[in-house]
């Protein structure tokens, strides 16, 4: 059985959300799934791919993310890679013309997909500084993520694999 790693770097839950509704959805397509925050893994020994997942704060993945790909980054080499960023907000988010630059640590492994989903924002998680921020840049709070797009997104990742790697597990 193909086993993918999920693995995420989410700072107040909401991406670990869209981390968990990736790997409901990769294991209903029959394939065995394992979640887990990025600074939790030790090894990706027994894993055929990986979906990698951060936040976006100020412009930028989490440390915990960019640190999991340079631990991780001779394993990395070896596998197929999905990534995703979590961040933009509000029903219409502002584009990220610099979605590329998000994933720059992963710029030399073989990334399949990088999708960036729109975010959540709840004000009553935020540290004082952070809420004024937050307010300075007219944030707009609730849950704007899209869970179908989400779950559509993890599909195509399981059609994928399963056409490029059953075979060598049979």
């Amino acid at each position: 059985m193909i086993k993918v790693l999920v693995t995420v770097a989410s700072k107040y839950g909401a991406t670990r959300g869209i981390a968990e509704a990736i790997a409901e959805e990769l294991t209903a397509e029959h394939l065995s799934v394992e979640v887990k925050l990025a600074d939790e893994v030790k090894s990706l020994i027994g894993f055929d791919a990986v979906v990698l997942g951060s936040a976006i704060y100020a412009g930028s993945w989490l440390p915990e993310a960019r640190t999991f790909v340079f631990k991780q980054h001779e394993a990395l080499a070896l596998m197929p890679i999905w990534a995703f960023s979590s961040g933009p907000l509000g029903d219409s988010p502002a584009p990220m013309d610099e979605a590329g630059r998000l994933i720059a640590p992963l710029s030399d492994l073989n990334v399949r997909d990088h999708q960036v989903f729109v975010g959540m924002l709840n004000m009553a998680n935020l540290s004082i500084p952070e809420r004024l921020v937050a307010k300075a840049v007219h944030a707009p709070q609730g849950d704007f993520r899209d869970w179908e797009e989400i779950r559509d997104w993890a599909r195509t990742i399981a059609r994928t694999l399963r056409a490029e790697l059953e075979f060598d597990h049979a």
